[in-house]
Order: structure tokens, then sequence, then C-alpha cells
């Protein structure tokens, strides 16, 4: 069996690098001063092409240094998580794991002037350096164990991080917590859910916050397999049915046959019987104060933003009919569109259109409008399943959008938006995402101005960057 995200545009890279004389072609605009950070999937180790899906490749951080208007380097690292740096030949790092598995690959941010490595279902965050050494495992200063989130949301006015994250041995329990400007939990709740969803993301707007409990949930079946002799597994999975989030399990994620470090199967799959659902709590709620309302069945990955609006909450998210039902390797369960959830808190309803029926995922605002109105949003292609060469850009005033193609042969990640100053306007700056060009089996880094999604600068690097997951700007003075 061949497995897609082993091949092409998704195949790892072998080597790390350290490259300080880059290409570029344009001009790069002069307030740009800090560092384009990407994670991703990049497996090491031996692997079963039948088994591997996407979400459980060891992290790797790809970044790239721009002050002045000169790219000055690019690196890209492994998150040396125990499992990863062991398949790497190395001592793990020290500290505590309570997951112990691949080092974190979905996301990275910089806050508190460290820069995180972030992943989600409780396998352990990791710190690492400005230049992307990992330093070791961050539980915000001992303040937030279990693990955090891959998606943590920042007020625009505080700085602080918000987040809701799940654990694999977590049960029916999610958690929300608000990360201060100083790097340290000021606020943890707890919340009940219908069961083991899940939980890739949330929605946070001026008041609430929003949770997504959707029917993607933990699989006993599938956790099972992963580390029982095939005669026990009946009985095995119906005591760990009644079992998950009670005792500890093995772990799902680090998990692999005794004979190879080939198993790296996903505990997570569709369940038509759980209910789909949102909730709502005010910000300084707890458990008690949630409020849920029924939403047709489906699967969110990413919210584009969400606000209030009077006695209403307004949703503008990528939606999934279904997600991991029939494939079981990565997300190919039907095409992803742009809806609109309308969450009334008077009638208790939810109301759901659609926005835009092109396949679209990875969407992004101005984060200076997160959890507020917003105008702009944007999103790379998926017309079917899989990445394309353009790039879509929604105007929720002028009930509009465009979109640039970058032709034939290119595939896009995900493009994050960058003000030309902290007070610019919602559109004006520049958004920056890779690029990857699969007839010389390069990427690059495209810089294109918001306003009109012309170039306005290319940073060429001499290899592919592996499709990934998530990124984020990170200036110089945020760390």
């Amino acid at each position: 069996m061949t497995n897609r995200y082993l091949e092409g545009a998704f195949a790892a890279i072998t080597e790390e690098f350290t490259l300080t004389d880059l290409e570029v072609s344009g001009t790069i605009p002069d307030y740009l001063d800090g560092r384009y950070l990407r994670n991703g999937p990049n497996p090491v180790g031996e692997l079963d092409p039948d088994l591997y899906h996407w979400f459980v490749g060891d992290g790797m951080v790809h970044g790239i240094r721009i002050r002045d208007g000169k790219a000055e380097w690019y690196r890209n690292r492994w998150v040396r998580g125990p499992q990863t740096a062991r398949a790497l030949g190395e001592e793990p790092p020290k500290g505590d794991f309570p997951v112990s598995g691949i080092g974190a690959n979905t996301n990275v941010i910089g806050h508190a002037g460290k820069t995180l490595a972030l992943v989600e279902s409780g396998v352990t965050n990791m710190e690492l350096t400005d230049e992307l050494e990992t330093v070791g495992p961050c539980n915000f200063d001992g303040t937030l164990t279990g693990g955090y989130t891959a998606h943590p949301k920042r007020d625009p006015e505080t700085g602080e991080l918000h987040a809701v994250s799940y654990n694999v041995y977590g049960g029916n329990r999610v958690q929300y917590s608000v990360i201060g400007v100083d790097g340290r939990a000021r606020r943890i709740v707890d919340v009940e859910v219908a069961g083991a969803p899940m939980m890739h993301d949330f929605s946070l707007t001026e008041n609430h916050v929003v949770f997504y409990d959707l029917p993607v949930t933990l699989d006993a079946r599938q956790m099972v397999e992963m580390g029982v002799p095939r005669g026990l597994r009946w009985p095995a999975r119906l005591m760990l049915s009644a079992l998950i989030g009670r005792v500890r399990i093995p772990d799902p994620i680090s998990a692999r046959k005794p004979s190879a470090s080939a198993d790296r199967r996903f505990p997570y799959s569709w369940n038509p019987k759980y209910p789909a659902r949102v909730g709502v709590m005010p910000r300084d709620g707890d458990n008690d104060d949630v409020r849920w309302f029924d939403v047709e069945p489906c699967y969110v990955f990413h919210p584009m933003n969400a606000y209030d609006d009077g006695e209403t909450i307004v949703l503008d998210l990528v939606r999934h009919p279904k997600m991991f039902d029939t494939h079981l390797l990565g997300p190919d369960e039907g095409l992803p569109t742009l809806d609109r959830w309308v969450v009334d808190l008077a009638d208790g309803k939810v109301r759901e259109s659609r926005i835009d029926d092109r396949g679209q995922e990875f969407p992004r605002v101005d984060e200076r409008r997160v959890g507020r109105r917003h105008r702009y949003g944007y999103a790379p292609s998926f017309p079917d399943g899989e990445g394309s060469d353009t790039l879509l850009k929604h105007d929720f005033v002028g009930d509009a959008s465009v979109k640039r193609s970058f032709g034939d042969g290119k595939i896009l990640g995900e493009f994050v938006f960058e003000p030309s100053s902290p007070d610019a306007d919602e559109d004006d700056g520049v958004l920056m995402g890779y690029v990857y060009d699969k007839r010389i089996d390069r990427s690059e880094l495209a810089i294109l101005d918001a306003q009109t999604l012309q170039d306005a600068a290319s940073i060429k690097l001499p290899h592919r960057v592996p499709a990934g997951f998530h990124g984020n700007w990170v200036p110089t003075a945020a760390g």
C-alpha cells in the first residue's frame, strides 16, 4: 500500500539545514523584523505505510529570520520529544513527559519571550531557542500540567493566551485555561463534555468561550490494536471503553510494534452515535455556566474567527461533513467549506449557513481581530482534499472574495497576516506562507501584499518544506 502522506508534497526531508545565503526576489518590507515559523510532521525512523497517520509524524519547525529587508537565515529543526530524539540516535531531553511521544508537531508561537512548539491530546509541548534548538518540555513554569493545545488564541487587548485542551487520558473532560503575559497559567476551568472528543480548536469572543464537541472521539478499537495481542483484543476493547479517562492506558501517540518502530496509528475516529453540539461559556464562567446547542453532525478543525453580536455569537469556520470514517490516515472525508454558524442565545438554536462552497482549509484573520468582528479572512483552496495553487481572500463586508493563483504545479500551505504597523488598517500588511513547486521539488516563502494578493517578495529555498500544519510570524519584540 502507498501512503500519500509519505510522498510528494508530504514527503519528509532527512536533514537539518542552516542557510544564510538565501535567494530573494522582489522587496521584503522594512517593517518586518522577526521570524516566520511553521511546524509540521516530518517522520523519522522506520514507518509502516499501511498504518502511518499524518498527524503523528515527528515535529519539525522551519524558520526564516527577516530583518532590515533581508532574509538573514533559514533553519529547520526536529522538535526533540523523547521518541523523536531516540529515533535520531540522541539522548532524550530531560524533564517531565506525561505522554512521552513525538516532538510537538502542530503549531509554533512566541509567548512571554519564549518560542513554543505546540501539540494536543496531552502530548508534551516543547520550548525552543530562537534558533529552533530544543530546550525541553513546556508546562508554563509548572502552572499547567497534562498537556495543552495546538490552537491557543491571543487576546489582542490583554496579550493573554486562551486555550481549550483535551487529553487522551481525560475522559469526558476538557480544560479551558488562560496563560498570562508572564507565561504562567492564571485561570484553569474543567468542562464536562459528552464523551472523549478530539477537540482540535475552539473559538473566543470578547465575552465567551465556544467549545466544539463533535463526533470524532477516542476509538477503543484503534487503541487496543496498538499494543494488545490479537487474542486479547476483544475483552481489552470492552474494558478500555469502560475505563477511558479513569485509568492510565498505553500511550497511543508513541505506541509502536515491539519488533519495529512502525506503528503510527491515530486513536480517534468518526463516531456516528456521538452528539454534535457547541458549548458557550462566559469567559469568567465555569462548567455549570456552559450552555449546549445542537448542530448538524460534522467536524471542525479550524474556526476562522468569532465575535459577539448582541444576543448572538457569530462563528465563521471550515466545516467538514465527517472525519476519519473511511479514510483513517489523514483528513479526506468530503469537501471542507467555509460556513457561518450563528448561536442565538435567546432562542437556544444555531443557524447554519454556507459562506463559500469551494474547498478550503487553514483559515486565518488579522490576529488583532481575534474575538472581534472581522472584515477579511484568508484560506488556501483545497478543491479535492489536497492542496492547490490558489489562495482565497474573503471580504465579509463587501460580501465577496477574490483569489490568487500561483500557477500549475504549485501547492500552498497556510498563510498568515502581519500588519504594516500596530495601528494599520485590517488589510494593510502582508500575507506570508510556503509555496511548494512540485516540478522542481523546492519551496519558497511567498510574501504578498494583503490588499492586492500580488507578490511583494519571495525567499527561495533549495529544498522542499513538506506540507505541514500551522505557523506564525513572531516579531522580535515578542520573542
